[in-house]
């Protein structure tokens, strides 16, 4: 059996050694977070940045390993929707942390 199924054009699909690999950095990019929140080690600011950072990374992972999304020339639809998903993410991402950081500011009593 061969690593890689292509069909379609030759697009490949990847390999079961690419989906444990995915699946694998899946659950060590969650499982960061969950300790880091459930042991309370850390202040707040660290423990939100690596939330984010693993966050981010989380979706990389899901798009490379499991959509199979590159930055090939020949495909140009998946390039474009790659760009679109990382826009969309920074917008999402940014927006979010913006307005919990003016929230927090807009709460504190003194």
């Amino acid at each position: 059996m061969s690593e890689s199924h292509s069909a379609h054009g030759e697009h490949s699909h990847g390999s079961v050694k690419s989906y444990v690999i995915g699946l694998i950095l899946s659950l060590v990019l969650t499982i960061i977070p969950f300790a880091v929140v459930m042991t309370g080690a850390m202040a707040t600011t660290p423990t939100v940045l690596i939330i984010v950072a693993t966050a981010v990374a989380q979706v990389l992972v899901q798009l490379v390993m499991f959509m199979h999304m590159n930055t090939k020339a020949d495909e140009g639809w998946n390039f474009m929707s790659f760009v679109f998903t990382i826009t969309i993410l920074l917008l999402v991402i940014g927006g979010t942390l913006w307005i919990m950081h003016h929230l927090h500011l807009n709460m504190m009593i003194g």
